[in-house]
C-alpha cells in the first residue's frame, strides 16, 4: 500500500488538459492507495463555493466517487484559501489544518501547502496574514459575486506580474522557517508544495524535505510507502 500526495494543479476552465490529466490520475493511480492528500492550489483561483464553475462541480462528483474507496484530504493553498465546507463535502474531501502532522509508515511527518515557509517574500506574507483572519474572509464572502470575481482576477494578475520580478531566493522556502517548523512539530519529514520545484532534499539535521511538483506541463505525484518514496511525473496525453 502507498499514500499519495499532490498539489499545485491550478485547475481552471481554460486549462482542460490539466483537468483531463487529473481525471486520468484518479482513474489509474489509486488502486493500491491508502489515502490521497491534496496540498493546496487544487484550483487556479477560488472566490467562493457559491461561484464554483461547472467544470469544478463535475470534478467534485468525480472526487466524491473516489472518496468512497479511499480518504481524500485537503489543505488550503494560497489560490484556493476560500474553498469551503460546501464544496469539500460535495467532493468528499476532509479539510485539514494548514499545518498537519501524521504518522507516515512510522515516520513523523508534517504536511502543508508551503507558502508560509517563503518568509523572505514580505509583501506576500502581509497579504497572507490578512486573509488568515476569519473576519476578512467573511467580509469578502459577503461581497457581490461580480465584485469577488473582479478582486480575485486583480489579485491573480498582480501575483503573476510580481512573481516575474522576484528572485529565485525570495520565491523559495527560507531554511530558518523550515528548521523552525521541524523544531515546533518534532517531525523528521516534511512534505509541501507551492514552490513548483519538485525534489527530495536530505537535510544536514537528518530530516527530509519533499516538494511536490505542479501540473502546468505534466502531472506530478509523490508516492510514499513503507519501502520508500518516489516523485513520479505523469506526462499529459498528446492528441
Amino acid at each position: 500500500m502507498r499514500t499519495l500526495f499532490i498539489g499545485d494543479l491550478h485547475l481552471s476552465a481554460d486549462r482542460l488538459d490539466i483537468t483531463q490529466a487529473f481525471n486520468r490520475f484518479l482513474d489509474t493511480e489509486l488502486d493500491d492507495a491508502d489515502a490521497l492528500y491534496i496540498l493546496g492550489d487544487l484550483f487556479e483561483v477560488w472566490v467562493g463555493d457559491d461561484l464554483a464553475a461547472p467544470f469544478a462541480l463535475g470534478l467534485a462528483c468525480k472526487l466524491k466517487q473516489v472518496s468512497q474507496k479511499l480518504p481524500i484530504y485537503f489543505i488550503h493553498g494560497n489560490r484556493d484559501f476560500m474553498l469551503g465546507k460546501q464544496f469539500a463535502d460535495a467532493a468528499g474531501m476532509q479539510m485539514l489544518p494548514e499545518v498537519t502532522c501524521l504518522d507516515l509508515y512510522g515516520v513523523n511527518t508534517v504536511i502543508l501547502h508551503g507558502d508560509s515557509l517563503c518568509t523572505l517574500d514580505k509583501a506576500y506574507q502581509r497579504f497572507r496574514k490578512l486573509r488568515s483572519f476569519a473576519f476578512a474572509r467573511w467580509l469578502y464572502s459577503c461581497l457581490p459575486k461580480k465584485k469577488r470575481q473582479a478582486i480575485a482576477n486583480k489579485i491573480r494578475s498582480n501575483s503573476q506580474s510580481s512573481n516575474q520580478q522576484k528572485s529565485y531566493v525570495i520565491m523559495d522556502v527560507e531554511p530558518c522557517a523550515v528548521d523552525a517548523l521541524f523544531t515546533q512539530t518534532h517531525c523528521k519529514q516534511m512534505i509541501h508544495g507551492h514552490t513548483h520545484r519538485p525534489a527530495i532534499h536530505d537535510l544536514t539535521n537528518g530530516c527530509k524535505r519533499i516538494v511536490v511538483g505542479d501540473w502546468y506541463e505534466q502531472g506530478s505525484v509523490l508516492m510514499v510507502s513503507a519501502d520508500g518514496m518516489e516523485l513520479k511525473s505523469l506526462p499529459f496525453e498528446t492528441t
